[in-house]
């Protein structure tokens, strides 16, 4: 997901994907437990992704408390 997608994504959409990625990341750990990942590069990406709606959200919630 790049930021210019997280950008286009509306309040609501940036939770529901948030809660989506983070459930992702569970299943992710809980797989590396039981040796059935085979794409270790996920935990990355994945935790970046998540790192970018948090980011976006943030950067809202200041632009409307400046008001």
């Amino acid at each position: 997901m790049t930021p210019q997608e997280v950008r286009k994504l509306s309040d609501e959409e940036i939770s529901v994907e948030t809660d989506r990625l983070r459930r992702k990341l569970l299943e992710l750990r809980t797989q590396r437990v039981t040796d059935k990942v085979a794409d270790t590069s996920q935990f990355r990406k994945t935790r970046q992704d998540i790192a970018r709606l948090l980011t976006e959200s943030t950067r809202r919630r200041k632009e409307m408390s400046a008001r």
